[in-house]
C-alpha cells in the first residue's frame, strides 16, 4: 500500500466558488491507473470535517490510501492526529492557492517549522504545489518577478519554501487534464513508484533475515584456552655484588690508613671492572696501556700497594691459595669515605647524589666534600677522555659506568678457580660466582673440596652450556642459539639454583614455540613432548603446565605424532580435557557437512 497525507487548501480565500474541485480529487477521478474510489470523512470534536480519507486501487493491486487535510488547524488542535498521519506516510503533499498570500503566510511561518518536527528528519518525499492563477495579469514563472509580489504568492516564495523543506515544487494554473494527469500526476506517480521499490527491498530483507535464522548455521569454533602467562623476575645484579660487600667473602684486597688502625676489605675483579685506575694498581693494566697522566698521578697520590705482604687480619673467605693484597690509602680524608666510596662503586656506580650526601654528612665540610668527590670522578674517568662524571647526575651516571664484568668473563686476568669440564678448562672468579649463585657461594665457604681447591671439575653439562652459565653470571644476561640450548641451560641453571636464568630461559622456550606456524611445527623434529618431560624432571613447573596447555592447543598436529603415545595417562587425561578443537565441535561439525551434502543431494528446484 501507499499512504499520501495532503495539507492546505488550493481554494482561493475570497473565492465565491465553494463547488471547485480539490487537487486530489481531481487526480484520483481522471487518472487513468485510479480505480474503485472510496472517501470519508473524519470531524472533530467541533463538527468539521478535519480530513477526508480516499482509498483506491492504483497499479492494479496496489492499495492506495490519501488523507486530505484542507485545514491547518490539525496541527493546533490535534498535534498527535498531525504526528501520526505524517509519520504513516508515504509521500505528503503541501497545497497551497497563489491568491491567498495571507494563508501562505501563515503556512510558512506557523506550520511549515510544525512540518519539519513531526518529519524529525525522515526521508518522506514532499510536492508543493502552487494551486491558480496569478489574477492581477498574465501568470509569470520568473524567479526575480516583483510586479505580483503585494498581493500574490511569487514563484520565488514557492520555491524557497520548497527549499527550507526539500521539497519539489509545483505550480498547476488550471486543474484541467494537463496539470492533474501529466504534470502533478506524473510526480506523484513517480515517488509512488520509489516508495513501492522500497517497501518491496525491505520486506525482501526481512524475509532473508527470517529465512537466514530458520537455516542450519555451522557450528562455532571457540577459541582455545588461554596459555598460562609466565612473568619475568627483576634483576638483583647491582644487589647481589654490592651483598657481596658487605658479607666480605672471597675478598682478596685489603684498605688500610697509614697507622693500620682499621681495615676495609674488597674484591679486585669489582674494583678493576669499574675503574681504570684500579686496573692500574692491581698490575691489570700498565702505565703505557692508561696513557692518561692524571689517572697514574692519582693512583700514586692516592694508594700504594704493598705486594705480597700478608694483612694483619686476613679477610674473611678468602682461600689459603690466595694471599690478600694489602693497600695503604695515604690520603685520610679520602680514607675516612672508603667504605662509603665503595658501596657507591658496588651498587652500580650510579647513586651519585646518595654518595654526595654521605660523604658531606660525614665530612660537614663544604670544600673537603667538593675534594673527595673530586678524586672519585679520576677513579671513574675514562683514559684519555673528559671527565664524564662532571656535572652528571645518577641516570646519566648509570648508563655510563654499568658494572659489568663482561670484560673479565672467560679470562684468566685476577682469576683466582679453573673449571675443568669436558677436557677444557675456565678460569673464573670465586667473588663473582659467591655474589651471583648461592649455591657456588655454599661450595666455595663450606667444608667442600672445592673451598681449599683451585681446580674444580663440572659434570653433567656441556662446555658450551657452562660457559653459557657463567656469562650470565658475569652479565646478567643470555642469549641462547635455541630452544635445545636454552633447555640446557635452564637445567644447568636448576643445578646451581639461579631461578631467574631459569625464567628467562622458560620464557625464551616459550616464545619460540609460540611463534612457530602450524606448517613447521608440524614437520619439526623437536619433541615437545621430551621438554615436557624434561621441564618437569628438572622442577620447572612452569614451562611443563605451559607445555601441556600447547599440546593440547595444537591437538591435531601433536596427536598424529608418535611421540604423543609416551605422555602418561595423566598427562593424557589433561590433553584430551583441554584439547582444541574440542570433541564436540568435531561431532558438530560432522553433523553440519551431513546435512549440507544432504540439501545437495535434493534439489529443492525440481
Amino acid at each position: 500500500s501507499v499512504n499520501i497525507v495532503a495539507f492546505g487548501n488550493e481554494r482561493d480565500g475570497f473565492s465565491e466558488d465553494n463547488q471547485q474541485a480539490s487537487l486530489i480529487w481531481s487526480y484520483l477521478g481522471r487518472s487513468a491507473l485510479i480505480s474503485q474510489i472510496d472517501s470519508s470523512l473524519s470531524a472533530s470534536h467541533f463538527g468539521n470535517p478535519v480530513f477526508t480519507e480516499y482509498q483506491a486501487c492504483v497499479f492494479g493491486n496496489v492499495r492506495l490510501v490519501v488523507h486530505d487535510c484542507p485545514v491547518w488547524d490539525i496541527f493546533a488542535s490535534d498535534w498527535y492526529t498531525s504526528c501520526r498521519l505524517i509519520g504513516g506516510a508515504d509521500i505528503i503533499v503541501i497545497k497551497y492557492s497563489v491568491n491567498d498570500k495571507t494563508s501562505f503566510q501563515e503556512l510558512r511561518d506557523s506550520y511549515v517549522p510544525m512540518v519539519k518536527k513531526a518529519l524529525n528528519h525522515c526521508s518522506v518525499p514532499v510536492i508543493i504545489s502552487a494551486i491558480g492563477a496569478r489574477k492581477n495579469g498574465v501568470p509569470c514563472t520568473c524567479p526575480l518577478c516583483t510586479s505580483d509580489r503585494t498581493s500574490c504568492v511569487t514563484t520565488s516564495e514557492g520555491v524557497q519554501l520548497a527549499k527550507e523543506l526539500g521539497a519539489t515544487y509545483l505550480e498547476l494554473h488550471t486543474l484541467n487534464d494537463f496539470y492533474i494527469q501529466k504534470y502533478f500526476g506524473g510526480v506523484l506517480e513517480y515517488f509512488m513508484i520509489q516508495s513501492l521499490n522500497q517497501k518491496s527491498s525491505e520486506k525482501m530483507k526481512k524475509r532473508k533475515k527470517i529465512q537466514k535464522g530458520h537455516r542450519v548455521q555451522p557450528p562455532q569454533l571457540e577459541q582455545p584456552e588461554k596459555m598460562p602467562i609466565l612473568k619475568g623476575e627483576a634483576s638483583h645484579y647491582n644487589t647481589d655484588l654490592h651483598n657481596l660487600l658487605c658479607c666480605c667473602q672471597c675478598a682478596d684486597v685489603a684498605f688500610y690508613p697509614e697507622d693500620l688502625s682499621t681495615v676495609v676489605e674488597a674484591h679486585k675483579v669489582i674494583l678493576c671492572s669499574i675503574s681504570p685506575l684500579f686496573m692500574l694498581l692491581f698490575g691489570v693494566k700498565s702505565p703505557a696501556d692508561i696513557s692518561d697522566a692524571s689517572i697514574v698521578q692519582m693512583a700514586q697520590r692516592l694508594f700504594t700497594v704493598e705486594a705480597g705482604a700478608a694483612s694483619p687480619t686476613a679477610p674473611h673467605g678468602a682461600p689459603p691459595c690466595v694471599l690478600p693484597v694489602r693497600v695503604v690509602v695515604k690520603d685520610s680524608l679520602f680514607c675516612s669515605c672508603l667504605l662509603d666510596i665503595l658501596h657507591f662503586i658496588y651498587s652500580g656506580a650510579f647513586q651519585w647524589e646518595r654518595l654526595e650526601e654521605d660523604v658531606k654528612k660525614k665530612l660537614k665540610d663544604a670544600e673537603k666534600t667538593e675534594q673527595v668527590l673530586e678524586k672519585v670522578k679520576c677513579i671513574l674517568k675514562t683514559p684519555g677522555k673528559l671527565n664524564p662524571v662532571k656535572d652528571c647526575r645518577s641516570h646519566q651516571i648509570k648508563q655510563l659506568y654499568n658494572t659489568s664484568l663482561r670484560l673479565f668473563f672467560n679470562t684468566p686476568v685476577l682469576a683466582d678457580v679453573i673449571f675443568k669440564i669436558q677436557g677444557a678448562t675456565v678460569p673464573a672468579h670465586r667473588a663473582v660466582l659467591v655474589a651471583r649463585c648461592e649455591v657456588m657461594a655454599a661450595m666455595f665457604n663450606g667444608n667442600y673440596l672445592e673451598a681449599n681447591s683451585a681446580l674444580v671439575p663440572v659434570y653433567g653439562v656441556s662446555k658450551d652450556t657452562f660457559l653459557s652459565f657463567l656469562e650470565y653470571l658475569y652479565t646478567d644476561s643470555c642469549c641462547p642459539a635455541s630452544i635445545l640450548q636454552a633447555m640446557s641451560l635452564l637445567i644447568c641453571a636448576e643445578m646451581y639454583q639461579v631461578m631467574r636464568l631459569q625464567h628467562i630461559c622458560e620464557l625464551y622456550i616459550i616464545t619460540q614455540l609460540q611463534s612457530m606456524p602450524s606448517r613447521e611445527l608440524a614437520s619439526t623434529s623437536l619433541s615437545i613432548v621430551s621438554l615436557l618431560k624434561k621441564a618437569k624432571f628438572h622442577n620447572s613447573d612452569c614451562l611443563s603446565t605451559w607445555l601441556l596447555h600447547f599440546i593440547a592447543a595444537n591437538y591435531l598436529i601433536f596427536s598424529q605424532k608418535p611421540e604423543f603415545q609416551e605422555l602418561s595417562v595423566e598427562e593424557r587425561n589433561f590433553v584430551e580435557m583441554h584439547r582444541w578443537p574440542s570433541n564436540l565441535y568435531l561431532k558438530q561439525l560432522a553433523d553440519y557437512r551431513n546435512y549440507i551434502h544432504s540439501q545437495k543431494c535434493h534439489c529443492t528446484v525440481m
